[in-house]
């Protein structure tokens, strides 16, 4: 596996999808597969004290702090006959660092813990973490790896708690949006959702099952969507120049513009009114990035007339009605990605 350094506008070139042969996670046990994976990692440039010890000791400038976790599984969040090792950890620091920069913080610490079949190659285990290393040093620099936990599971399992420094700044949250705002969005829209359909319509075999051969030839036509979904690159720093710009509310868009629109739009009591004519080319584009889920870009409102930074561009404005969800003043469903009811049941 390949711990080339790659570029945070483009993603991660993408390295072979099989990592088979050597020993196993189970023949090596706890200590000798931790004594593989720390050497690959990074504690970033904000670790007093890094792994080691029971915990890691992680600087925050003002006192405060920023916390949050998230999952990936295989089955419902991701694919072995799609995704490689390098792939899912890049994956993993992608998602979890969007959700600090969304508070209008600077991510400056993960702790990682990993849960796999005995039987796994360590090589897939040294791949993620490599992958964890090249997406933070790409996605957010001086951030890293400070500790973690290594155990036994069905499925292979990958759990990321990541942490975050205001910097004196108040936290931008989802219930400060005011009717009158303009909504912004900074990042892909509709990509990860595009890749993700290609990948179900042309890398399964005929009994729906992914396929990793049919995977590599797509990836070839389709590199920049395949990417968008496995290795997605999001705007990590957009948050804080939204902070630092005035924006009202922000959040990172995981499941899709309406969806996660909806969010900011409860805890504000108002409504969201989308540009279609700013969404995308066609209808197609359009409810791909009202409901297309894990780009991961950022969701923010700004007071109307304020200058909008780059990278975010308009895409509607702050109106009346708790909740609401409207396409060009018309009310649309807030479809989205949910992993209770989007996933078919299958790993791959």
């Amino acid at each position: 596996m390949s711990a080339e350094r790659s570029d945070a506008a483009s993603g991660p070139a993408a390295p072979d999808a099989a990592l088979g042969g050597g020993p196993t996670t189970g023949e090596l046990g706890e200590i000798a597969v931790l004594g593989r994976i720390l050497p690959r990692l990074s504690s970033g440039d904000h670790a007093l004290l890094g792994p080691g010890d029971d915990a890691a000791l992680v600087a925050a400038s003002d006192g405060r702090f920023v916390v949050t976790t998230d999952l990936l599984v295989h089955g419902p969040d991701f694919r072995l006959a799609w995704s490689t090792p390098f792939e899912l950890g890049w994956k993993a620091a992608a998602t979890n660092l969007t959700d600090v920069a969304a508070m209008g913080a600077r991510p400056t610490a993960l702790v990682v813990a990993i849960a796999a079949p005995p039987t796994t190659p360590v090589s897939t285990v040294e791949g993620i973490a490599d992958g964890l290393r090249e997406g933070l040093a790409a996605l957010a620099p001086g951030a890293g790896v400070v500790g973690g936990d290594l155990s036994a599971s069905a499925v292979l399992t990958i759990a990321v708690t990541a942490f975050g420094d205001l910097e004196g700044r108040a936290p931008v949250l989802r219930s400060g949006a005011r009717v009158g705002d303009v909504i912004a969005h900074a990042g892909r829209r509709g990509d990860a959702a595009m890749g993700l359909a290609l990948l179900f319509s042309e890398a399964t075999d005929a009994a729906g099952e992914p396929d990793a051969t049919l995977a590599a030839a797509l990836r070839e036509r389709e590199p920049d969507l395949v990417r968008a979904q496995l290795a997605p690159s999001p705007p990590v720093g957009a948050g804080i120049i939204a902070a630092e710009a005035g924006a009202t509310s922000m959040l990172d868009v995981s499941d899709g513009l309406a969806r996660d629109g909806r969010r900011i739009a409860e805890a504000s009591g108002v409504a969201f009114d989308f540009d279609s004519a700013a969404l995308g080319s066609d209808a197609a584009r359009v409810r791909l990035a009202l409901a297309g889920g894990e780009d991961h870009g950022m969701l923010a409102t700004f007071p109307a007339g304020s200058d909008i930074p780059e990278p975010f561009e308009v895409i509607g404005r702050v109106v009346d009605g708790a909740g609401r969800m409207l396409l060009d003043g018309r009310d649309i469903e807030a479809d989205g990605w949910d992993p209770y009811s989007g996933w078919d049941g299958r790993a791959g």
